[in-house]
């Protein structure tokens, strides 16, 4: 594709095995490839023989000279580790900020989404796999300083700039200078993640973003071995520091049929939630389609998701939700204390909002969350 420095481009679509939507606004068009991107890595350490220790996330790659981390992100370009992404996102739209989903944070706002190519991870359901498990080589891209993407959303008019679609954990440097200058702005930035990331890192990355949104996959090390190519600790481990920091915090729950469904797991999930980031914190558990690499299993039972919903409730959490299941009442917010209805969406899209700043107007109660800017 070639494309003219200034020139607009529109949203396409991409069709690989589904469809992917890019779009694209103002920005140079230069080949990365052959434009050296010098933005060093933040989070590594320089080893004997010119090999690096990338301290990123919890798989701490060894990584060779002009090798790659398993990220596929990060170079380490003669001894020195590189973010061979930054600056380069494939994909840029705008969208609710349900879609997240985040349902308590700034709800019926339009959000700026970006990415970057690849992840940290092998989710074999993964619905963006076409982008989250290719290199830099393998797709459109277009080149997007952080200094142009702030300017974009000021441009749309959105007020969050939110970093998603693959894993924004391996676009790292990207991401936080982004969040830096946007704050500057007055523009929050929120981040969809699977939380695969070390302390050191998030704790920074908490101090320049607003919320974060993390996928908790399942609730026990073999099916994130097996299923995600991971591991659990980690990501519970980066939940309670999300909280301990102070950063508005959502969960999303994708229940996959005969793999993380068990009713005793969704249980013993919900359980610590309550125990270790407690009842205020949504938690979504969303349906499943057949995608990628499991093609071969039924979409999720929509009465599984509602027994999950009723566990959770069970368990003592506040906010619970259905996703993926367009026009069920469990993707409506009520009131826990008196169950009146507060805020009405269907699908990704939010209808109606009775909120008062922040409150149930029929009883008072404060409902938990960021609702114009304040908590």
């Amino acid at each position: 594709m070639s494309i003219k420095a200034g020139e607009t481009i529109y949203p396409f679509p991409l069709l690989m095995a589904g469809l992917l939507l890019f779009s694209l606004l103002t920005f140079s068009k230069e080949n990365p490839l052959k434009k050296e991107n010098k933005r060093e890595a933040m989070f590594y350490k320089k080893l004997e023989g010119n090999k690096v220790a990338c301290q990123l996330c919890p798989r701490y790659c060894i990584i060779e000279p002009n090798k790659r981390g398993f990220c596929r992100n990060r170079e380490n370009q003669n001894g020195i580790l590189y973010s061979i992404v930054h600056s380069y996102p494939c994909s840029m739209n705008r969208e609710p900020i349900e879609k997240a989903p985040f349902f308590h944070f700034l709800p019926g706002e339009l959000r700026l989404t970006i990415a970057t190519v690849s992840c940290n991870q092998r989710c074999k359901y993964c619905q963006n796999w076409e982008i989250s498990q290719r290199s830099l080589e393998e797709v459109p891209n277009f080149y997007a300083p952080p200094e142009e993407v702030v300017k974009t959303a000021k441009k749309w008019g959105v007020k969050i700039i939110c970093f998603t679609y693959t894993e924004p954990i391996v676009f790292y440097e990207y991401m936080y200078d982004i969040a830096k200058r946007a704050k500057k702005e007055g523009i929050k930035s929120v981040v969809v993640t699977a939380g695969y990331i070390n302390e050191i890192p998030l704790r920074e990355l908490c101090k320049v973003v607003d919320a974060i949104k993390v996928d908790l996959k399942g609730f026990n090390q073999e099916f994130y071995e097996n299923t995600c190519s991971s591991t659990l600790q980690p990501v519970l481990d980066a939940l309670k520091i999300i909280k301990e920091e102070g950063v508005w915090l959502e969960i999303v729950n994708l229940v996959v049929p005969s793999l993380n469904d068990d009713p005793r797991e969704i249980e013993k999930m919900c359980r610590w939630i309550k125990k270790n980031l407690g009842e205020d914190c949504p938690l979504h558990f969303t349906r499943f389609y057949p995608n990628y690499r499991l093609t071969q299993l039924s979409p999720t039972p929509v009465s599984t998701l509602e027994k999950a919903a009723k566990i959770a409730k069970g368990c003592g959490l506040k906010y619970v939700y259905l996703g993926n299941v367009p026009g069920h009442p469990w993707e409506n917010t009520y009131c826990p204390r008196c169950s009146r209805l507060l805020i009405k969406r269907v699908g990704i899209a939010m209808t109606e909002n009775y909120l008062k700043n922040g409150r149930c107007p029929f009883c008072g109660e404060k409902i938990s969350g960021i609702f114009n800017g304040k908590e």
